[in-house]
């Protein structure tokens, strides 16, 4: 399990609007996780703007990225799909479905005319969207006397650890999330702050999505 970008799962409503020489070029972007899901994404998108001349489509999934595929629907090849490709890369996004509808104006844009329209447009909704770093956490349980929580509660609040709901019994037990590369580190901290008077369970990891500073 490693790190990757994405964008946020709740920016599915995302559009934007880009006109240039009389055509409009609308673009919609998405989470997606499966080929299945990106496929479902456009073809809303295509049943909803079924008048356009063009509904144009791109996406990387996986977690390396391995999966990227790019149709231009009827464009000259290459002048679309791959632009849209493009621009996901060079945000370094991944699990993320872009379209960009177009309604024609008339006037032709030519082969360069179409690329740049076509990226910029795919620029614009990737810009539009909440761009997250999907991040490898690892739960870590720990169990301790009702003594010493309100020290290690404090102790975590300085030290910003991350944690859900605990459990309160005969002792209590805080469900804490760590960075991996940090779990000796806290382990160490919490022997000395509570010398050593707890016991811990590593869980499984998962990703938690961390907004990414601009």
């Amino acid at each position: 399990m490693k790190a990757f970008r994405t964008i946020a799962e709740q920016d599915d409503t995302i559009e934007t609007l880009y006109e240039i020489q009389r055509s409009r070029f609308i673009t919609h972007i998405c989470h997606a996780k499966t080929e299945e899901e990106a496929r479902a994404f456009v073809l809303s998108i295509k049943k909803r703007y079924f008048d356009a001349r063009h509904n144009c489509s791109a996406w990387v999934l996986g977690e390396s990225a391995e999966k990227q595929k790019s149709n231009d629907d009827g464009e000259p090849g290459g002048t679309a799909g791959n632009p849209m490709l493009d621009a996901l890369k060079k945000a370094g996004l991944t699990d993320t479905v872009i379209v960009v509808t177009r309604y024609f104006g008339g006037i032709k844009l030519g082969a360069g005319g179409l690329i740049r329209a076509y990226s910029h447009a795919a620029a614009l909704g990737i810009e539009a969207a909440t761009v997250v770093e999907m991040t490898p956490y690892q739960e870590l349980s720990v169990t301790l006397d009702y003594d010493l929580l309100a020290s290690v509660e404090h102790w975590m609040r300085q030290t910003g650890i991350r944690s859900e709901a605990p459990e309160y019994a005969e002792k209590v037990t805080l469900h804490l999330l760590i960075l991996p590369a940090d779990m000796e580190k806290i382990l160490a901290e919490l022997t000395d702050k509570t010398s050593a008077r707890f016991t811990f369970q590593k869980g499984s990891q998962r990703l938690l999505a961390l907004p990414v500073q601009s």
